[in-house]
């Protein structure tokens, strides 16, 4: 039996072991070796080891290695050294701490970003004449309602606005996100469309930003479909419960919706004056966007007239494939000019802000995700702001 590199190869027992191909299987480097991952290239020989090739993310990176496609430039500052963290533990998971615990920051780096979103910051946005309740729908899940919600309601509040968040999803993602306890015996939302009490009872300020405050949900919403339907003028309690509350005190108010076209969503729909549509660059984001309109429109025609489709945000953008260009090609041909010009990255940092009980905003100001969201909530300001 022939033995060494060469094992395998009797079409090679005559040479030498010197003289085999190297590698499992005796394959050498450049036969029978396996193809590159589509898109990628093989990195160069003479690179450092750690070094990742031209084009991709490295292994650790804390960003979409696709977000300067689109004219972002990630950065990892913002990040939690170990010890530093605050916030509610609720809806966190120790896997994921345990993951980002050894995370670095250039210090130099850190101060750059936040220098840079102070200078943001110091810029006023123009704040709308009247309060503008805005819904953020969408019954295909995933596409980033929660996370728009929070993010451009973090971005519009650090601009000086006045905003509140609605979480009408039952499984309180906004709540988490935003840092404000939502556990069972806090009086949430579901107290308000149910037992009706008071929205003014519920509202609390969400603890790491100003200005931003958050009217909570618990899982008791999770049965309220299924309550509201022997309710009186079921699918307006949301409506009657803003119209009892003086919301001319806040700029904007953002309703996140639950991933689903039920009566919770139908009380946002007919509670609110604009619908933002979060779409993500992908085909099957644009199969059940026929049936949301025709909800919209059945709507409008029956129990809301005011309400109107004001704003579509396309969403997890990645430029390496073609698909996503031609999905957002497609939004904007039929939508026209309510599409906004900026489109959100894949950003592993908006994924990791809730976690910490953050949104990106203040997690990570400086990565692709932030500057994306801040970029929409600035067209989102200056093109609404006066009604």
């Amino acid at each position: 039996m022939s033995t060494g590199p060469g094992l395998g190869r009797p079409d090679r027992a005559d040479e030498s072991p010197d003289e085999q191909p190297s590698g499992p299987g005796g394959l050498g480097a450049d036969e029978g070796a396996p193809a590159p991952a589509s898109g990628g290239t093989r990195p160069d020989p003479g690179s450092s080891p750690g070094t990742a090739p031209s084009g991709h993310a490295m292994w650790g990176n804390t960003t979409s290695g696709t977000a300067e496609n689109v004219g972002y430039v990630p950065t990892n500052a913002g990040a939690q050294p170990p010890g530093s963290r605050t916030g509610p533990t609720q809806g966190e998971s120790e896997l994921v701490r345990e993951a980002l615990r050894d995370a670095k920051v250039s210090h130099e780096t850190a101060v750059t970003a936040l220098k840079a979103m102070a200078g943001r910051r110091e810029r006023e946005w123009p704040r709308p004449d009247r309060c503008r309740v805005i819904t953020i729908a969408n019954q295909k899940g995933g596409v980033g309602k929660t996370t728009s919600s929070v993010n451009i309601a973090a971005s519009l509040a650090m601009h000086g606005a006045q905003v509140l968040v609605v979480d009408l999803d039952p499984q309180g993602n906004a709540s988490t996100a935003l840092g404000v306890e939502h556990h069972a015996e806090v009086p949430s939302i579901y107290d308000v469309l149910i037992e009706d009490m008071a929205l003014a009872d519920i509202i609390v300020p969400a603890p790491e930003i100003p200005n931003l405050f958050c009217a909570p949900a618990t899982l008791n919403l999770a049965g309220a479909e299924i309550e509201l339907v022997s309710k009186v003028a079921r699918e307006s309690r949301l409506q009657r419960a803003l119209d009892a509350y003086d919301i001319e005190k806040f700029d904007y108010v953002l309703i996140d919706c639950p991933p689903s076209l039920g009566l919770l969503t139908v009380n946002a729909l007919v509670g609110g004056d604009e619908l933002l549509i979060p779409i993500q660059c992908e085909y099957y984001a644009l199969e059940g966007l026929g049936q949301l309109i025709r909800t919209v429109d059945l709507v409008k025609a029956h129990l809301n007239q005011k309400l109107r489709v004001s704003t579509i945000l396309l969403t997890m953008y990645d430029a390496r494939t073609r698909l996503a260009a031609q999905v957002a090609e497609d939004v904007r041909t039929h939508f026209g000019d309510v599409v906004l010009n900026t489109v959100i990255p894949r950003s592993v940092r908006v994924s990791e802000a809730p976690s910490y009980g953050q949104s990106v905003m203040t997690y990570d100001p400086g990565s692709s995700g932030a500057l994306a969201y801040s970029e929409a909530a600035s067209e989102m300001a200056h093109g609404g702001a006066v009604q």
